[in-house]
């Protein structure tokens, strides 16, 4: 049950007359509701009010739930006058400056009170023409127009202050001010406020529907017992409030912090056991080397110059002693993609992927641009199967490998890792994806405000180098585990 849920569910035991139990000595609704109406009665023939149309007669249909026998079912506006608030002449504005004469606007009601530091005033020259729509602190007011039904009490130190004709105020006496706000939050009445607002236009809450709306009516030391127990129990709903906003943070973050804490497992070499008949990650290192080598003879790729040796402090973690760290230019070739001038690109129009395309889980199709590339571009930046795709920008480090068989391209938003000795892509893929969540990524990126993942930065980040089996059975455990971290997102 959420904070919400629960107090929901307290205000209904509350309006059922389920919250405190019945006391026949403090009298019964009915009781007070007579109550009520000779007072009424009396200030009508005083002049203080005028009398109001009769309401209709509650019906036997219209009637929610039961209530004890000592309550009776009332019409709002039976116990209390609905009066309007009024706005200010047409062409004239409110004022920052003092005039003396506060106005409370819809903005300003907020938590079942009225915030005062913003207040605005009447300019004291308009303000006899709206001097009689005041509201009191004994008056309770609901708002009838932008945010409809919210209701609350006005602090004493603005009583008497102009009330916007975006909002009503109830006039009432010999019924708990707190009960009524208790009663009008309640999903009872919120409902009927929703069913009673029109529709057509800008939605308004009319006077007559505020009259007609249906409450319970308990004894008034009921409703003061009713009052006091919900205040009793609002520390200990809060305190639910703080565990289950604490809950569904670690609930939100779960399944992201898990995910990252296998993904440290695996690129720490504690997912899957060491098997020395696998050889070493310095083995591996030696072969790629060695085709390397071959690669430059041939003359298919080009002699680097040597890279810095990776230093004891540019470690992020500790990795198994058959593993070794190493650079992406020692085991693999790297280039961004073709950077695009639709005034100067010449050749073929072909497909090409950017960013937009890469994610964390696959290349994604659907906004696929095309481009003219020339012969010498269709060979320099044709994808090959297996190739690793990082973004050079936007959400700097995304990367996903090139599955398909297909023709494709891809453009300089676009680093493409082609590894040698039969690396397995997938396994670096995770390896950045680990790097996202520990910010190295981010941290090697260049710029300020927008990050970019420049080509040197990438050749600075070190890369944990397993046996290659190694390296597939890492793989396969993540890709059986993973699943089950986005299911529960």
């Amino acid at each position: 049950m959420t904070p919400q849920e629960l107090k929901a569910s307290i205000l209904q035991l509350a309006i059922q007359g389920k919250l405190v139990p019945q006391i026949p000595e403090e009298g019964t609704g009915e009781e007070l509701f007579r109550q009520i109406q000779m007072e009424k009665l009396a200030l009508i023939k005083a002049g203080k009010i005028k009398k109001e149309k009769s309401l209709p007669e509650i019906t036997e249909d219209e009637i929610p739930f039961d209530i004890p026998d000592s309550w009776k079912w009332i019409k709002l506006g039976e116990v209390a006058s609905v009066l309007g608030g009024k706005r200010i002449p047409a062409g004239r504005t409110l004022t920052a400056d003092n005039t003396g004469y506060k106005y409370i606007r819809v903005s300003d009601m907020k938590n079942g009170s009225v915030l005062t530091e913003n207040l605005l005033y009447v300019p004291t020259d308009i303000y006899p023409s709206i001097s009689h729509y005041v509201i009191h602190k004994e008056d309770v007011y609901i708002t009838v127009a932008g945010t409809i039904g919210r209701v609350g009490k006005i602090p004493p130190e603005i009583d008497g202050a102009n009330l916007t004709e975006n909002a009503d105020r109830l006039v009432f006496s010999i019924i708990d001010q707190d009960w009524l706000i208790k009663c009008l939050e309640s999903s009872l009445v919120q409902q009927q406020i929703i069913d009673a607002t029109t529709k057509v236009g800008q939605p308004k809450l009319a006077i007559k529907r505020i009259q007609e709306l249906l409450i319970p009516l308990p004894p008034l030391d009921e409703q003061k017992r009713i009052v006091a127990k919900i205040e009793e129990l609002l520390p200990l709903i809060d305190r639910y409030e703080q565990a289950w906003s604490k809950l569904e943070e670690f609930n939100k973050r779960f399944p992201v912090d898990m995910q990252k804490s296998i993904l440290q497992m695996a690129i720490q070499g504690k997912l899957v056991p060491q098997i020395p008949e696998e050889g070493t990650g310095e083995e591996l290192f030696q072969q790629i080397q060695t085709e390397k080598q071959a690669l430059i003879k041939e003359g298919k790729i080009k002699k680097e110059k040597p890279l810095v040796e990776i230093a004891e402090d540019e470690l992020p973690f500790d990795i198994p002693d058959s593993w070794k760290w190493v650079r992406l230019p020692e085991i693999g070739t790297s280039s961004l993609g073709k950077t695009l001038n639709k005034g100067l690109d010449i050749g073929n129009e072909v497909p090409y992927l950017c960013s937009i395309n890469v994610y964390w889980d696959g290349i994604n199709l659907n906004q696929i641009k095309t481009a003219k590339f020339s012969a010498i571009d269709m060979e320099k930046y044709l994808l090959r199967k297996g190739d690793l795709l990082i973004c050079e920008g936007g959400d700097v480090g995304r990367s996903a490998v090139w599955d398909r068989d297909m023709e494709m391209y891809y453009q300089n938003a676009l680093h493409c890792v082609r590894f040698f000795g039969s690396l397995n892509p997938y396994y670096f893929k995770y390896c950045l994806e680990l790097y996202k969540h520990n910010r190295i990524l981010e941290n090697a990126s260049k710029g300020m405000t927008i990050k970019h993942l420049v080509q040197g930065a990438l050749y600075s980040i070190p890369f944990p180098l397993p046996p290659l089996d190694e390296q597939n059975r890492i793989v396969t455990k993540l890709e059986e585990i993973l699943p089950l971290c986005e299911r529960l997102k």
